[in-house]
């Protein structure tokens, strides 16, 4: 490779939602610039539309509009698509929490983690207390074999890196494999500029409140953030969408507002206005509370996984223990008794920026190819 630039190319499970993952697959490609994304399924209008201007290839499965609408249907069949997905460049960086890890590649395969398949490991915690016997029952007579391909497709990657000393330590547990923690960065995108959002504007009146960024799955909590709400006084806006969204509708008090689907400019104009950032999921990592801290803004979250990497404590936020209405009322009664410092805030998450990202991954892929090559953008002729 002495001379040239080696190929690099990006893989993800796919790009059906708008959540954290995907914001790293899109840092991932301002890295890589030249690099093209591989993915199993693609739907254009349920992800950020920056992907649209990306050089996005797609498995066979993609044909199914049904697939693409909900991936989760496509369980049975992601395996075999994710195997016979053959990528042809020198490393392929691959963004994964369950299927990327299984694809075929020429060269070497770095495995960007952000956790070992959740509804395979931690299967209870993944489908919630309200999931159904029929739910359950595919999970049990598939994750046998499930499993299998998994550790398979593990101990096919050259190797891990981590987005969390937790998921560092679930990496080891799960397969036995070393790897090391790379912060995810946070990617606010300033340029947007800020644009309120009218629903929320004419809702909130110019009042305080406090707002929740997630995806609606039942790990998440979203119902507990919702219930330690119920009769405070406070103002809640919760911004995502998934399969529990209906249930949470149906639960919703009137002092919540649900959105979805924004823009970045819409959400800054959120972020700017907030009181602070709530979240009472088990997150293996959680962007949020960067993309808060990137406004100045606290955050109250679980003392759980990778929020334990990215808070600083009485700095950036404040730590409830249990995902419980009570205890994260409470701990919003701790962040108001405070005096927050914006400029520490802000001070904290610099250190998660995109620069730093990407140049740790262009040092591991480096590393991994060895010396004679570079991935450094205009480092060498292409």
């Amino acid at each position: 490779m002495a001379g040239t630039r080696p190929r690099v190319a990006i893989a993800h499970d796919y790009l059906t939602q708008r959540g954290g993952a995907e914001k790293v697959v899109l840092a991932m490609a301002r890295a890589f610039p030249e690099a093209p994304i591989y993915t199993t399924l693609y739907d254009a209008a349920a992800t950020y539309p920056e992907f649209g201007d990306l050089d996005i290839r797609v498995s066979p499965l993609n044909r199914v509009g049904l697939l693409r609408s909900n991936h989760r249907v496509a369980l049975p069949f992601l395996p075999h698509a994710s195997s016979m997905t053959e990528i042809d460049a020198d490393v392929v960086l691959t963004s994964s929490s369950g299927w990327a890890h299984g694809f075929s590649t020429t060269g070497k395969k770095l495995v960007y983690c952000y956790s070992p398949a959740r509804w395979l490991y931690q299967t209870d915690v993944y489908l919630g207390e309200s999931s159904g016997m029929v739910k359950r029952l595919l999970m049990s007579a598939l994750t046998p074999a499930l499993r299998r391909w998994d550790r398979r497709a593990a101990h096919s990657a050259d190797r891990y890196l981590a987005i969390s000393t937790a998921v560092r330590e679930r990496i080891t547990t799960t397969y036995g494999i070393d790897s090391t923690v790379v912060p995810a960065p946070f990617t606010v995108d300033d340029s947007a500029g800020v644009e309120a959002v009218p629903e929320a504007a004419e809702w909130l009146a110019g009042s305080d409140y406090y707002l929740c960024v997630s995806r609606l799955l039942p790990y998440k909590n979203v119902d507990k953030v919702m219930k330690a709400f119920e009769g405070t006084g406070r103002t809640l806006v919760v911004v995502g969408r998934g399969p529990e969204k209906d249930a949470l509708e149906a639960m919703r008090l009137d002092n919540v507002l649900m959105l979805s689907d924004l823009s970045e400019g819409q959400m800054s104009w959120l972020y700017q206005n907030t009181s602070g950032l709530v979240a009472a999921s088990y997150e293996d990592y959680g962007l949020t509370p960067l993309e808060a801290g990137h406004h100045g803004k606290p955050s109250i979250v679980l003392r759980w996984g990778g929020f334990l990497d990215t808070i600083s404590e009485n700095v950036t936020g404040i730590f409830f223990d249990e995902p419980e209405p009570q205890a994260i009322s409470a701990a919003i009664d701790r962040c108001e008794s405070r005096s927050w410092d914006s400029a520490r805030i802000v001070g904290h998450v610099q250190q998660f920026g995109e620069d730093r990202f990407a140049e740790r991954l262009a040092d591991t892929i480096d590393d991994l190819l060895g010396s004679e090559s570079s991935t450094r953008v205009g480092a060498l002729p292409t």
